[in-house]
């Protein structure tokens, strides 16, 4: 089969593998159709990835049909599927509670295992979720969507409730339209003037412009001086995180929507005179993923604006190279894999 493989730190090409095979028992093969482009596999072909073995197939967020089944799996040849790219061990503290988004030994693919730029993957069946009528190109929009979905759930926030989204990217955004899906009161805040112009002419949302003014001012001024309710930080960006913590209201929460590799340091002092939640969101959960498709079946999630670029799998490791620095207008990139 043909697969897009990153050998090493900027050497990405379309190379002839060895076919997956017959599935075993409790997995199916999958034909992919359509696989979304993320920071992460931009940071893979970068190099920037600390825990990866090279070479790497990257791909994570994924559409495709079962052609083959192995021994006890229910799903139907030629059942459209979304794929959950979160493979957990089902046995450790994490799974025990139904939380194999924070498995001990998960194995995302792409990233930790080959994932899905290819022809033909294979998948256990409890990570492959039926697309019940989604096109197969927007069932691929539906695992980087369900990381916001995730984090608005674990903010647990009423509606209505002061929301500040720090980070207008694609994680950004998707917390910031699940955010508003909830019933929640959202204002984007980035540096990006471009990102911010986006998502206010398209999508709608009251914005804060970092790049024009010194940010604890501006959530001030939005805020009467009482700070947002709840905040997501969605930038990867270690200063944006710990900054995010003073733009809290007292009793309010704050949800690190992304990961950074750097210790995070705070106030204890101001932490506790506001009384505030910290909370980390990891990944997606199947519940997750369903609220998405449905959001997406139902019209609330205009996935014709997020998708901005698109490629077919021999394009891709020219592509790829070039957007990984090429960011003007860029929000989603989808490669279309089958025919």
């Amino acid at each position: 089969m043909k697969a897009v493989v990153c050998r090493s730190p900027g050497d990405l090409v379309l190379e002839d593998r060895p076919a997956p095979g017959a599935p075993p028992p409790g997995w199916a093969l999958v034909a992919v159709s359509h696989v979304g482009i993320c920071g992460t596999d931009y940071h893979i072909f970068e190099g920037k990835h600390p825990f990866l073995a090279y070479p790497r197939v990257m791909g994570h967020e994924v559409s495709g049909t079962v052609i083959e089944i192995g021994e006890g799996v229910g799903l139907a040849l030629g059942e459209p599927v979304v794929i959950n790219p979160y493979l957990s061990c089902g046995t450790c503290i994490a799974c025990r509670k139904d939380k194999p988004n924070c498995c001990v030994s998960i194995e995302v693919l792409g990233v930790h295992r080959d994932g899905a730029m290819c022809e033909e993957i294979l998948v256990p069946q409890q990570n492959l979720y039926p697309a019940n009528g989604l096109s197969l190109a927007d069932a691929a929009a539906v695992e980087f969507l369900a990381i916001g979905a995730h984090a608005v759930r674990r903010a647990r926030a009423e509606p209505g409730a002061r929301t500040l989204v720090i980070g207008a990217g694609p994680i950004g955004l998707g917390t910031a339209i699940f955010a508003r899906i909830a019933g929640l009161d959202v204002t984007l805040l980035d540096m990006s003037t471009e990102r911010l112009a986006f998502a206010g002419a398209e999508l709608g949302f009251p914005t804060l412009d970092g790049s024009r003014g010194a940010v604890p001012d501006l959530v001030k001024e939005a805020t009467d001086g009482e700070g947002f309710d709840v905040v997501f930080d969605a930038t990867g960006n270690t200063q944006s995180v710990q900054s995010a913590f003073a733009h809290v209201a007292h009793g309010g929460t704050l949800v690190l929507v992304s990961v950074v590799k750097d210790d995070i340091s705070f106030s204890d002092p101001e932490f506790h005179k506001r009384e505030m939640t910290l909370i980390g969101s990891r990944n997606a959960l199947r519940a997750d993923f369903d609220h998405v498709a449905a959001s997406i079946r139902n019209g609330a999630v205009p996935l014709e604006k997020l998708v901005t670029h698109r490629t077919r799998l021999p394009g891709t490791p020219r592509y790829l190279a070039r957007w990984a620095h090429e960011k003007s207008g860029l929000i989603k990139a989808v490669i279309e894999v089958g025919s």
